[in-house]
């Protein structure tokens, strides 16, 4: 069973905000993802996108290889 859901970390103890379905003592896996980093809304969301990708390098200048010349064949 694979289950989404938010939780408020509090005194060290993640408390989730719905009931999980869990027996006492179960072990599952985590990912932590905090929320508060998100976008609330589209247009932030975008504007992030386009900071980080004005960020990136992309180096495509010049002849390119062929694919022979990728696998030497």
């Amino acid at each position: 069973m694979t289950k989404r859901t938010e939780a408020v970390y509090s005194e060290g103890v993640l408390r989730p905000v719905e009931d999980l379905g869990l027996t006492n003592g179960q072990r599952v896996h985590l990912i932590v993802e905090p929320l508060d980093d998100r976008p609330t809304d589209r247009a932030a969301a975008i504007a992030n996108l386009k900071a980080a990708i004005s960020d990136m390098e992309f180096r495509s200048s010049g002849v390119l290889p062929t694919r022979d010349e990728l696998h030497e064949r």
